[in-house]
């Protein structure tokens, strides 16, 4: 079978084929369940796969990729303007196979199974954080309601609400001092767990010379370091730094026609933990360059008195990407300026 192109649209049970010859013949629209589809698959001659980004996608190319296809992950709003009639799974197939023709498409960058566990330690620990930040508002609240009130930390809740439980004289009900105990030694155990991910993630900064070696720049710390590892390996997938600040949404939306270019805030496309790391990262970085006399912290004061610190502090992050490609695709040591 001429099949140059294959799209397959991906789901629990059942996946939809739909393949093109080279020439954009349609010889393929077939669908089979999980258990025969690596056979289809392993049927076919050498070809390019393509398939949306989604739960279970990287497993499928590292699974397709052995069997001696190319492999093409395509982000779903790239595939959606070919997507035709009526949304199935039969036109979602021939949609990303469209999509995989186009000679400008972006895609995702493919990902090792050391990759998605480092992911994985990422994405649990960030769980973890939000449902701890979440029990802080909610004990927050209650407090405030009985006309006790502090600060907004983590590390103010934890010793105001420690101090407020052991002083038997507080103007607190019973049965309120008993539920607050209760909710606190949830975040308690939320603190253990929490620090449980950072050690693994320490651990896996440690062995990686990749990210010691990101960890050199000023405002990329082991968990940005690993992040960004974890996200864009060695970042092939893109053309230059720019790309990969675009990727990250790290430059401003566009909303141009004609001669009028208007530009807005910065786009949030991507990752939104790496770019959120990379963002407090910068944060970091524009806090202290008072203090410093070297080139970068002349440049950055000079941005900040011109455009503001939130521009500064994005210009700060953007050029942070930007150093990170060039060390990935090099694999040079950090130089600062």
């Amino acid at each position: 079978m001429e099949v140059a192109f294959l799209g397959i649209d991906l789901a629990k049970n059942v996946f939809q084929l739909h393949g093109e010859t080279a020439d954009g013949r349609v010889v393929l629209q077939r669908r089979v369940r999980r258990d025969r589809l690596m056979a289809e698959v392993e049927a076919l001659p050498p070809c390019t796969i393509a398939i949306e980004a989604c739960a279970g996608a990287f497993y499928w190319q590292r699974r397709f990729e052995a069997a001696g296809h190319r492999v093409r992950i395509i982000a779903p709003q790239y595939v959606k303007p070919f997507a035709q009639h009526q949304k199935n799974d039969r036109n979602d197939a021939a949609a990303i196979c469209r999509a995989v023709r186009q000679p400008n498409m972006r895609f995702v960058p493919g990902k090792t199974l050391e990759q998605q566990d480092i992911q994985a330690l990422h994405r649990g620990r960030q769980r973890l954080v939000n449902h701890r930040t979440a029990l802080v508002a909610q004990m927050r609240g209650l407090l405030l309601d009985r006309g006790i009130a502090f600060a907004q930390s983590i590390t103010r809740a934890r010793r105001e609400i420690r101090i407020l439980l052991d002083d038997s004289s507080s103007e607190i009900s019973n049965i309120f001092r008993l539920m607050l105990a209760q909710l606190y030694a949830i975040f308690r155990t939320l603190d253990d767990q929490i620090a449980w991910f950072d050690r693994e993630i320490e651990k896996v900064f440690r062995s990686s010379e990749t990210c010691r070696r990101l960890a050199k720049i000023r405002g990329v710390g082991p968990k940005t370091a690993t992040a960004i590892v974890a996200a864009v390996g060695n970042g092939a997938e893109f053309a230059n730094g720019r790309h990969l600040a675009a990727w990250m949404g790290l430059v401003p939306r566009q909303h141009s026609s004609g001669n009028q270019q208007r530009l807005f805030g910065i786009s949030k496309r991507g990752d939104r933990h790496l770019r959120t790391l990379l963002i407090h990262g910068a944060r970091a970085v524009v806090r202290t360059s008072a203090a410093r006399n070297d080139a970068q912290g002349a440049w950055i004061r000079d941005l900040q008195g011109r455009r503001g610190a939130a521009k500064t502090i994005v210009a700060v992050a953007n050029k942070n990407a930007r150093v990170i490609f060039a060390m990935l695709k090099a694999g040079t040591e950090y130089r600062a300026a």
